[in-house]
């Protein structure tokens, strides 16, 4: 018996020595993945990394909108984050970087934040730990797209800004870190999204063509297009707006009962009145176009313009302020 249990204990003394290698060779293997960057992936130019630090996890987006935190926030605030974040849009860089092993969140945010204010940002809002607000909507919000660790010992944010001619830069670091415990160094977690300003790039609707003009009409009564534009606080018709202004036309020719209301429509910057006035202006140059150039009888055709008093989307963002700004065919049956 006495012989059994030595000879258990040697099996289990080699079976435990078996378990270590292997949790060793995962864990090495672990780290060694850990110090290469993903594919693709590569530093914000305006920003950099703090060394020894990997990428994990790397996303451009060409336009998104974002709220970046510059507040505390309580749990309520996450029904509606923009009273107490910047609302930006443009192109989007969300980084994941890890660690480097033993190095505090506070050491390399502060890092971050120094070497920012030397390129010219200047720190909107700082906060650390209960500073911050409610954990969880603070993280949720600070993080963005990118996957941060749920659980963690310490948190500290920093939301920095440059201003520049060709538009604003926003940077935003969330850092956490979880303490050092058996086989897992103290390692700090850095979630960096960078937003450059700029408006989206509209145009990129495919043309309406007539018969397809002529269906949603049909179905809806009216059709808004975005291929007519004019120039910034115009009403000249851009060239561009031509293929589609002849769309319209030929829409017109196939339904020589159909009348019409060319309706001007605007966002929400600046005075009411001028924007209603604008707008108008506007369908009355769309008016003009299709009578003059294309010979449609102006008696089927009425301008009107409402400003910005009939939106489809919120006038806080350039994407949604784009959408409202648009010319729309409204079918005017005749009275019965």
């Amino acid at each position: 018996m006495k012989l059994f249990h030595r000879l258990g204990a040697a099996a289990s003394a080699r079976a435990v020595a078996v378990a270590a290698i292997v949790v060793a060779a995962v864990a090495m293997g672990s780290v060694a993945t850990a110090q290469e960057d993903i594919d693709g992936a590569a530093d914000h130019p305006l920003v950099g990394r703090y060394e020894g630090s990997v990428i994990t996890f790397h996303q451009v987006k060409g336009y998104e909108e974002t709220v970046m935190p510059r507040a505390a926030l309580t749990f309520k605030d996450k029904e509606n984050l923009a009273p107490k974040s910047a609302s930006v849009a443009g192109k989007l860089t969300s980084i994941k970087y890890e660690g480097p092993a033993d190095r505090s969140a506070l050491e390399v945010l502060r890092n971050y934040q120094a070497a920012l204010e030397g390129r010219g940002f200047t720190t909107v809002f700082t906060c650390r730990q209960k500073e911050c607000g409610h954990a969880a909507t603070f993280w949720e919000a600070a993080r963005g797209e990118i996957g941060m660790p749920t659980f963690w010992d310490t948190n500290i944010y920093a939301l920095m800004k440059l201003d520049r001619p060709e538009g604003t830069v926003w940077a935003s670091v969330f850092a956490v870190e979880t303490k050092a415990r058996p086989g897992k160094p103290l390692t700090p977690y850095i979630a960096l999204r960078v937003m450059e300003e700029r408006p989206i790039e509209t145009g990129k609707i495919a043309l309406v063509r007539a018969d397809a003009l002529a269906e949603k009409i049909g179905i809806d009564g009216r059709i808004a297009l975005y291929g007519i534009e004019f120039d910034y606080d115009s009403d000249a018709v851009k060239g561009s707006s031509a293929p589609q202004i002849a769309e319209v036309a030929a829409f017109l020719k196939d339904n020589p009962q159909a009348t019409v209301l060319v309706v001007g429509h605007t966002d929400a910057t600046g005075a009411f009145d001028y924007n209603r006035d604008l707008s108008e202006r506007r369908a009355a140059a769309v008016v003009a176009k299709l009578s003059d150039d294309h010979g449609i009888d102006a008696d089927r055709l009425f301008a009107v313009g409402v400003g910005p008093a009939s939106p489809v989307a919120t006038n806080r963002t350039e994407a949604g302020r784009a959408r409202n700004r648009r010319v729309e065919i409204v079918d005017l049956p005749a009275a019965e």
